[in-house]
């Protein structure tokens, strides 16, 4: 009986250790990858970036950001951003003085964007991209969508979306003053004011 025992007692213990040196199932990988990070996007380099505007010169937006601040709006005319417009620029004369460059880039056809920019007395440096590059170059999907960048060609704010209230040109404006060490400017109020006085 001891004998027995003695052998069981011992068939149990090189059991155990012959287990305790199984290896352990290891956890399978995520077979989904994680999503890659957006390279155009707040504190990154802005990309690189060349367009015509409507008399064949080129625009370099690195040449642009060395001088400057810049504020690309890549947007069209349709009814919500034709009645955010008039935000966009009183933002331009509220900071032009102070070395901002605003980019409106429209993706109607040329003829179309000619005779709306006459139309709204545009004031500030525009472009037409009817293919869309710009768009796949900041990596959005959005219209409108704006990149504020600063000198150096730091991207500060992304604001994306339409807002015809002109709440998100106020809020952008308020960054473009930090960017440029410049006092706020009310954009909602400058622009409700000139709607005023046409009355």
């Amino acid at each position: 009986m001891i004998r027995l025992l003695s052998f069981a007692a011992a068939w149990l213990f090189i059991t155990s250790v012959t287990l305790a040196d199984d290896p352990q199932p290891t956890a399978k990988a995520d077979p989904k990858p994680a999503p890659a990070a957006k390279k155009v996007d707040i504190g990154t380099q802005a990309p690189v970036f060349k367009i015509k505007d409507a008399n064949g010169k080129e625009i370099d937006l690195a040449a642009l950001t060395a001088k400057g601040p810049v504020l690309v709006r890549l947007t069209c005319g349709c009814s919500g951003c034709d009645k955010e417009l008039a935000y966009f620029q009183e933002i331009h004369e509220a900071y032009k003085d102070a070395g901002l460059t605003s980019l409106a880039i429209f993706r109607e056809p040329d003829t179309k964007v000619a005779a709306y920019v006459k139309e709204k007395k545009l004031n500030m440096l525009y472009a037409v991209d009817t293919k869309g590059e710009a768009w796949n170059i900041f990596e959005t999907k959005t219209m409108p969508t704006n990149f504020l960048i600063e000198k150096g060609g730091k991207i500060v704010s992304v604001a994306a979306g339409c807002d015809p209230s002109g709440l998100l040109a106020k809020k952008l404006s308020e960054k473009v003053a930090n960017t440029v060490n410049s006092e706020a400017v009310d954009v909602q109020k400058k622009v409700a004011e000139g709607d005023t006085a046409k009355k």
